[in-house]
């Protein structure tokens, strides 16, 4: 299947949420108990920064349909939404000594495994590395991790999410030398 890429805006916002509500709910409950897939939608979710930053993507299949989204940022978030003030930091990273951040990739069921996720991860290093940064790192799901390992990510740290549910989560890195 072809698809193309292209810069989200803010007009694509309700069909970005819409299909990040639907691959959490369907993709998730392979790795997580019904409670903790609710329980993730706390810090998982759109952070329109990356919109406003212009590093944020669409792919669309060849009949115009969303079939994934994910982004990349200079910003020192690693993970989490606009609802999830706690996780949020805006301050610009320094390429010279940090790594860039990759974020907020969803694909969604109706095109797994058909290259959406890799697609989405090329262009983002390929975008971080000409910005300078030499490395990307990502807070990753347990649903995400065996794409991120085939495409070369490392784990780096396990965390649980904090709260009455925790979620597991993987802080992944990668050199983009």
């Amino acid at each position: 299947m072809n698809f193309t890429h292209r810069v989200a805006v803010a007009a694509d916002i309700p069909a970005i949420s819409a299909l990040m509500a639907h691959a959490i709910g369907a993709l998730q409950g392979d790795f997580l108990t019904p409670a903790q897939v609710e329980a993730s939608r706390a810090v998982m979710g759109l952070d329109t920064q990356l919109i406003a930053d212009r590093t944020y993507l669409l792919v669309e299949a060849e009949d115009g349909r969303l079939a994934g989204c994910g982004g990349w940022s200079r910003r020192a978030t690693l993970y989490g939404g606009d609802h999830s003030t706690a996780l949020r930091d805006a301050a610009l990273l320094d390429p010279a000594r940090d790594a860039a951040r990759i974020r907020a990739m969803y694909t969604d069921p109706d095109f797994t495994r058909r290259g959406v996720g890799r697609l989405v991860l090329s262009v983002c290093e390929t975008a971080a590395r000409e910005a300078g940064f030499a490395r990307a790192e990502m807070m990753a799901t347990l649903a995400g991790e065996p794409l991120y390992r085939a495409c070369g990510y490392l784990p780096i740290e396990r965390i649980e999410t904090p709260g009455d549910v925790p979620v597991p989560m993987i802080r992944m890195g990668k050199d983009l030398g």
